[in-house]
């Protein structure tokens, strides 16, 4: 058996390790560097939290896969010390743990459970002691050694099924395969619709920047999921290297929509994320010091999706790296055996 897998993101890769952990005959294409777009950046938030007990038992399972790479990578692939989510959000999320028989506390803020770059803040706070961050450089040099030679680089212009099989295209070149995978983020639209697949076409930008932890502060441990509250940005932040502190915001849509470029989004995000460091985080100087872009598709929250026509099939979804050791399991599978996943998470139509 043949498969093709577009994308050499994570999802991408892991799908590809996966295929060749079986034996497959698999082939990632990726136009440029692996990891490199919507994986990009060298750290991502772990967490089993989530809204959706179905959502959490699937984190847990990508957390004993992840140990699992992290031993054939001889090195620890997340640090575990623990997601904080805070805000109207933290009761719900809460109840999905519990029913999903996961660990967790709720607390106020102030508590001195909490490792946090700000004492006050809405509460209350959840805690999930599983959650941690994801060290994405690790990950990307375990996997992009495991695929090995069986990287293409080269853009997929098109796939196309015929009697034979499925034709990918790269411009002047073509190949059949069996089978496809479409992980290819922003770009899965395009490449799904040519063979009548529908998945989020809407795109925006999204920017997380640095900070450095002010040298006399506490440093903080824990990941920090904020929700927004009273003109407060909701927000994402961990520490992304020594002395560093990363905080993403969602920001204004109408500021960083596809239309008003790059440039220009990436310039209100960094306001808007600064202006909330200097107004809510004391232990975080508002100087940036790096940033990470990459693109999304607004209004998909954390669920999995998967879409199938024939022999072709695509995944799409948001926040997708804490699921990449599973998604690339269950990518395989279906490869294989002609089958859809199930869908997951409060996106599912």
């Amino acid at each position: 058996m043949r498969v093709a897998v577009i994308g050499g993101g994570v999802v991408g890769l892991s799908a590809t390790v996966a295929l060749l952990r079986q034996g497959i005959d698999v082939w990632c294409h990726e136009r440029g560097e692996p990891m490199a777009e919507r994986s990009a950046g060298d750290t991502r938030i772990f967490r089993l939290a989530h809204a959706c007990p179905d959502m959490v038992r699937l984190a847990g399972r990508s957390r004993a896969l992840f140990a699992t790479w992290s031993e054939r990578a001889g090195v620890a692939l997340v640090d575990e010390v623990g997601t904080v989510v805070s805000g109207a959000e933290a009761g719900g999320w809460a109840e999905a743990m519990a029913a999903a028989g996961v660990a967790h506390e709720l607390v106020e803020a102030g508590s001195p459970r909490l490792r946090l770059p700000a004492v006050t803040f809405a509460g209350p706070a959840l805690i999930d002691p599983a959650g941690g961050v994801i060290r994405v450089d690790r990950v990307r040099a375990f996997l992009v050694g495991a695929a090995g030679a069986r990287l293409r680089p080269v853009h997929v212009d098109a796939i196309e099924e015929t009697a034979s099989g499925v034709r990918v295209r790269a411009g002047a070149e073509s190949d059949t395969f069996d089978a496809v995978l479409i992980c290819a983020g922003a770009g899965t639209s395009a490449l799904a619709a040519g063979v009548g697949i529908d998945t989020p076409r809407v795109l925006e930008h999204h920017l997380r920047v640095s900070f450095p932890l002010r040298p006399a502060a506490p440093a903080p441990l824990s990941c920090w999921i904020t929700a927004p509250a009273d003109g407060v940005l909701g927000t994402y932040q961990h520490q992304d290297g020594p002395g560093s502190w990363a905080v993403g915001g969602d920001v204004d849509p109408a500021l960083v929509t596809w239309a008003n470029g790059r440039e220009a989004a990436e310039e209100a995000s960094l306001a808007a994320v600064t202006g909330y460091v200097a107004e809510h985080l004391p232990f975080v100087e508002p100087r940036p010091i790096g940033r990470v872009y990459c693109t999304h598709n607004p209004g998909l929250g954390d669920g999995l999706q998967f879409a199938r026509r024939g022999r072709v099939l695509a995944v799409h979804g948001e926040n997708l790296m804490k699921f990449a050791p599973l998604l690339g399991e269950m990518l395989a599978r279906s490869a294989v055996e002609g089958s859809t996943p199930e869908n997951a998470g409060p996106s599912v139509a």
